[in-house]
């Protein structure tokens, strides 16, 4: 069981959990889906289907999201609504997850330079939460800096991971551009090259980084794509991670054969062979966003279009005129139906990538 050698088996863990759960999961053959939360709502529907396929999860929230979970209305001009968004979100999610029977991984999402000041005052909240509980808020965090130079981006992951390591924090940091468009950030345009990352970056990273702490995952680029598109449109090459982790293991004379954790970005639209072949390969932890979006909406477009008729107005329906229509409009029952159908994708992606019955 996934849980064996957790110290905690339910609710969010941190440190050493955190890295046995990958070692696992790698032992396992199995990744860890990554579901970016944006309220209590999505929050609730993939602790549900965790629960239901006795699986771990991780539950993200990306600066946008976070900014959300604050609230659209608060000024972000300095991050500040991402910030206290994410904090909240934290709060929230550590309050409910034990009660959902299973381990859940806080983290949050892509950090571009330009959002660094976010990443500092959720680093910030971290460090304040340490003091109190001699843990970190957030169980770990994403550093994105694949847009800027090879140098400047291992360097910066680096100084972070130093901040993180006194509190056992897992860092993920991303190698190689994920194409398409996600949360603002747009990669529609970038040369296709710059999608597939090189086995001498891996290990420089890896050696640079495992010098400073064990808790670090990398997301390389194997052709991903943010968003989904048409079949044949996005070329993915999974099996360039096996060159990654032979080199790592040829160079370093590590006893691992899967020495470097791994992370598959842009996981939505693509094909069951292409998980299954990653995960093999070492990859412990695949994001879901975009079919998660649809299949969210699908659940409230469906209510709408079937009781369109009884909610047009508070009083009258089909049923009569003077019939109130208070138990078809109250968002309790609408928004419901949105977490059912997430909640079903999230489950198939639990199916997809083995994480289901790991509990």
């Amino acid at each position: 069981m996934a849980t064996s050698n957790l110290s905690r088996k339910t609710g969010v863990i941190v440190g050493d959990d955190v890295l046995k759960l990958f070692k696992y999961a790698q032992e396992k053959n199995f990744a860890i889906p990554a579901i970016n939360v944006t309220s209590s709502s999505t929050v609730v529907a993939s602790l549900e289907a965790a629960r239901d396929k006795k699986a771990p999860i991780i539950l993200q929230m990306s600066q946008g999201g976070s900014a959300y979970f604050a609230g659209k209305g608060v000024a972000n001009d300095k991050q500040q609504a991402s910030i206290a968004g994410a904090v909240a979100g934290a709060h929230y999610i550590r309050s409910v997850a034990a009660s959902y029977e299973i381990p859940v991984i806080l983290h949050t999402d892509h950090c571009a330079k330009k959002l660094l000041p976010w990443l500092d005052g959720m680093m910030d909240a971290d460090e304040a939460y340490f003091k109190q509980h001699g843990e970190p808020l957030f169980s770990s965090h994403m550093i994105d800096l694949s847009e800027e130079e090879v140098d400047f981006n291992i360097q910066t992951t680096a100084k972070y991971l130093k901040r993180a390591a006194p509190m056992k924090q897992w860092l993920e940091m991303e190698i190689g551009i994920t194409g398409g468009e996600e949360d603002g950030v747009n990669n529609e345009d970038v040369d296709n090259n710059s999608l597939y990352t090189q086995p001498e970056d891996i290990l420089n990273i890896y050696q640079t980084l495992s010098a400073i702490s064990p808790y670090f995952s990398i997301a390389a680029g194997f052709g991903n794509v943010h968003g989904v598109y048409k079949p044949g449109n996005v070329k993915l090459h999974p099996e360039l991670l096996s060159k990654h982790q032979a080199h790592v293991k040829e160079k370093t004379g590590s006893k691992e054969e899967k020495p470097v954790f791994l992370v598959f970005h842009g996981g939505s639209g693509s094909t069951k062979s292409e998980y299954k072949e990653a995960i093999s390969n070492g990859v412990v932890k695949v994001n879901l966003d975009t079919d998660l979006q649809y299949a969210y909406l699908t659940g409230i477009r469906d209510y709408v279009l079937k009781k369109k008729d009884y909610i047009m107005s508070q009083v009258g329906n089909p049923e009569g005129e003077d019939k109130p229509n208070k138990k078809f409009f109250d968002p309790r029952v609408w928004v419901r139906e949105g977490e059912k159908t997430m909640s079903a994708r999230v489950q198939e992606g639990l199916v997809d990538f083995n994480t289901a019955n790991q509990l």
